[in-house]
């Protein structure tokens, strides 16, 4: 799984083509400054933070504020953007939809669209051939992986070769609500920055208590989260332990299971693609199939599909 080129969902507010996957010539260079933006200016934030850092000590506030961001926006993605719109793993209610729409896109991995159709194209080729970020592209061992991991972390953003939304997830085009959620996606990409920073000066009353809020549960809790994702791809299909056979080299992880919210157990996921649970064995940390059960034990969540009875899941 991965986020997609922000400068894709940007500019398809001027150029409708480019979200479709064929973006004119004239785009590509400034699709891959914005895009260079959005991967290198996150570790640049933290690049300065450390600076700030030094001889000093961590805000606390600022670490509470990133910790909690970092959980919302990340179960945005991994219960939201991945096992209910791309796997349906699932059936919300409405709120609850619109929701987890809204916090995956301010995790600003791309639109719930495209990271759909990037996800589904991901399943549909692993490892082989129209893969978008096979870290095997290039080979299985020496420099030739190595190009490919790197290829698969982050570099894939940087190659036209967008996911045609119509082949597939012509599902989440047919749903309004998801449709106006993802032409919004600059503006909660942006909202992303602005409520740490808000936050930041609400509380301290001052404009460098919102700066450093900005730069550690903004840009830095993005990085972070960006590079779990983008964990996934790469490392995940190159190291770690099978526990399900599949066609592909996915694998399951386990030091990237909790920070991940269960993602890390991919093999499993690649084998079972619309379980809700992906760490179905054992022993297996899964912390999104758990608010999964309590959506369902609430009533927010119907038709889940569970590998196993839910009394072991919760």
């Amino acid at each position: 799984m991965g986020p997609t080129s922000f400068a894709t969902e940007a500019l398809s507010a001027v150029d409708p083509a480019a979200d479709a996957g064929s973006p004119p010539v004239g785009v590509h260079t400034a699709q891959k400054v914005v895009t260079a933006a959005i991967v290198a200016g996150p570790p640049a934030a933290l690049g300065l933070a450390m600076w700030w850092l030094w001889g000093g000590v961590v805000n606390l506030t600022d670490v509470v504020i990133a910790l909690a961001l970092y959980v919302v926006t990340g179960f945005g993605i991994t219960v939201g953007f991945h096992r209910l719109f791309t796997h349906r793993g699932f059936t919300p209610r409405r709120a609850l939809k619109i929701i987890l729409a809204v916090l995956g896109s301010m995790a600003v991995e791309g639109s719930v669209t495209s990271w759909v159709a990037t996800h589904r194209r991901h399943h549909m080729f692993s490892d082989r051939a129209g893969d978008p970020h096979s870290p095997h592209r290039y080979g299985h061992r020496g420099t030739a992986l190595l190009r490919g991991l790197a290829f698969s972390h982050a570099g894939w953003l940087f190659v036209s070769d967008s996911s045609s939304a119509e082949r597939y997830a012509p599902d989440v085009l047919k749903d309004r609500d998801l449709v106006r959620i993802g032409k919004l996606f600059p503006l909660l990409a942006l909202a992303s920055l602005a409520v740490p920073f808000g936050i930041g000066y609400a509380i301290s009353g001052s404009w460098v208590g919102a700066v450093t809020a900005l730069v550690w549960a903004g840009l830095v809790r993005m990085a972070v989260l960006h590079h779990v994702t983008w964990s996934v791809n790469s490392l995940c299909h190159t190291f770690g332990r099978r526990s399900d056979r599949t066609t592909d080299r996915s694998t399951n992880l386990w030091p990237l299971a909790v920070v991940s919210f269960g993602d890390a157990w991919h093999n499993v996921h690649h084998a079972h693609p619309s379980w809700a649970r992906h760490g179905a064995h054992r022993g297996m940390v899964d912390p999104s199939a758990w608010l999964i059960a309590r959506f369902e034990q609430w009533g927010w969540a119907t038709r889940v599909r569970w590998p196993v009875p839910v009394a072991d899941v919760a």
